[in-house]
Order: structure tokens, then sequence, then C-alpha cells
């Protein structure tokens, strides 16, 4: 098994279908899920599935992970991007290898992987996860 970070494939065709809104007014909801090491995640994901498969369990962890805040759409250049708030967990305890972040107001359809490369462990403390700067060359999602 293994995770290897990704734009998963079926989110760059359901772009052009129109079934994910990033708008910050009105957009749909954005969550993402941890797992470990043993999931298997990578561009050819296409959903989060709630049964909870290799998803991390752990104190103040709920199985669906964290809705995200989204930044609204943008352009720079040649390339639209977007891009989430930082998300945390507080008072937690436990060890992720990766995630999935997920549109849960589209039949949970996945967006994007995250490997982190190796374990990350929280210890009843703060676990963070920090987004890139929402611009033409560093956002999460972009667009070239």
């Amino acid at each position: 098994m293994a995770i290897t970070q990704a734009m998963c494939t079926s989110f760059k065709k359901e772009l052009l279908e129109a079934k994910h809104n990033f708008l910050l007014s009105g957009g749909n909801t954005f969550k993402i899920a941890l797992f470990t090491s043993s999931a298997s995640l990578g561009a050819g994901t296409t959903a989060w599935a709630s049964s909870g498969i290799n998803e991390i369990t752990g104190t103040n962890y709920t199985n669906g992970g964290n809705s995200l805040t989204r930044v609204d759409p943008s352009s720079g250049s040649t390339t639209g991007f977007t891009d989430f708030a930082n998300t945390e967990w507080t008072t937690a305890t436990f060890t992720a290898r990766g995630a999935l972040i997920y549109n849960s107001s589209s039949s949970n359809r996945a967006v994007i992987v995250l490997d982190f490369g190796a374990d990350k462990t929280a210890t009843a403390g703060t676990f963070t996860i920090t987004f890139p700067t929402p611009d033409a060359d560093d956002a999460i999602i972009r667009i070239a």
C-alpha cells in the first residue's frame, strides 16, 4: 500500500463537468480526511469512503476529517488557482501518513491526495495542516 501525492484524475474530468464549486460564498463543502500508512491513495482515487478503511483513529479525530475553509479562486499570469485556510486538530493524539481532500457536497468526490512523506504524530497536542500561499506559483490547486 502507498500514498502518492496527486491531483485526482477524476477531479480533473469533474471540473469540466462543473461538479466542484470553490467559491467562498455559496460554494461546495470540502473536507480533509487523514489516513494511515496502510492506505492506498493516489491519482486513481475517486472518492472518500465512509467505511473509514485505513482512515486514522485517535483522540479528537472524527471519521471524515475537518471541513476546510476555501479561498476564492483567482488567477495570476496564465494560471488559475484556489487554496484552503490551514486546518488543525487540537489536543489530538494520532499518527497520519497522508490525507485526502474531497468534496462532501458532491458525493464525496476526491480532489487531491497529500503525501506527508513520513508518519506524522501528535501526542496530546495540535496537529496542523499548513496550506501553501494562495498564488499562481504555490496554491494547492493550480491550473496552468
